[in-house]
């Protein structure tokens, strides 16, 4: 991908593009994905020789623009519930949807050593502010709530809380200090199977209900061999061994 630009009608967080060509396809992707979609992506284009152009921001924001005629012919959501919602709604190719990665959470610090990879600091509340996404927007944010309920600590955190339009923006509100602590998606802080900065608590998986994230074709793209071929390619071997390095599951 060698073009990043804005394009005028999207409200998203973040933008990837790739010059025109007669093989494009225009996927977009759940903000927790992005890194580990730039890098699927990158592989698929010097495997396919397709060009990608990739949107991402939050589920609930591209399940509307989707549903405003946005053109997007591919949609990586954070969750099943919206793909779901396209199928009913006629938006999807029939037969296309799958879960494509099963996510993690993680509490984070971008200062190390202040998590002792477990619950402590949390439990402590020996921090100033503590950023989770909008559980009604994001997934990971619906999350972050069910471990806060799981561990008895919503009340006594909720004046702390401090909310993120998506995963992207939880993140920064950790990477700069606003909030020492965050319940982010594993995946923004692991590079090659290790977490690279900071500190965090993996959080065991039975404390949230399962992060199933569903791809779908949508009718956009149905006609699209770029598009179709990026559905198959990420349910690859090659695309899982990407997706494994940034914390995710597959099935």
């Amino acid at each position: 991908m060698n073009l990043v630009k804005q394009l005028p009608w999207l409200v998203l967080g973040c933008v990837a593009a790739t010059q025109a060509s007669a093989d494009q396809v225009h996927a977009a992707v759940a903000a927790n994905f992005t890194g580990a979609m730039k890098s699927v992506v990158a592989q698929f284009e010097a495997d396919t020789g397709h060009d990608v152009v990739l949107s991402f921001g939050s589920s609930g924001k591209i399940l509307a623009q989707i549903q405003n005629g946005a053109p997007f012919e591919v949609f990586l959501s954070a969750d099943q519930a919206k793909p779901e919602k396209l199928e009913q709604d006629g938006f999807v190719v029939d037969g296309s949807r799958f879960t494509y990665a099963i996510g993690a959470l993680a509490l984070w610090s971008s200062l190390p050593d202040f998590i002792e990879k477990d619950d402590a600091r949390l439990t402590s509340g020996d921090f100033n502010k503590l950023s989770l996404a909008n559980p009604k927007l994001a997934p990971y944010g619906l999350a972050a709530t069910e471990v806060l309920e799981a561990l008895g600590l919503t009340e006594a955190t909720k004046d702390k809380w401090v909310q993120g339009e998506n995963i992207a923006q939880t993140y920064q509100f950790v990477a700069t200090g606003n909030a020492n602590l965050g319940f982010v998606a594993l995946s923004q802080i692991m590079s090659e199977g290790h977490v690279t900065q900071g500190s965090s608590w993996i959080v065991p998986s039975e404390l949230y209900s399962p992060i199933r994230q569903d791809a779908v074709l949508l009718k956009k793209g149905q006609d699209n061999l770029a598009a179709r071929d990026l559905m198959a390619y990420l349910k690859s071997t090659k695309a899982h061994e990407i997706i494994h390095s940034y914390g995710y599951k597959t099935e």
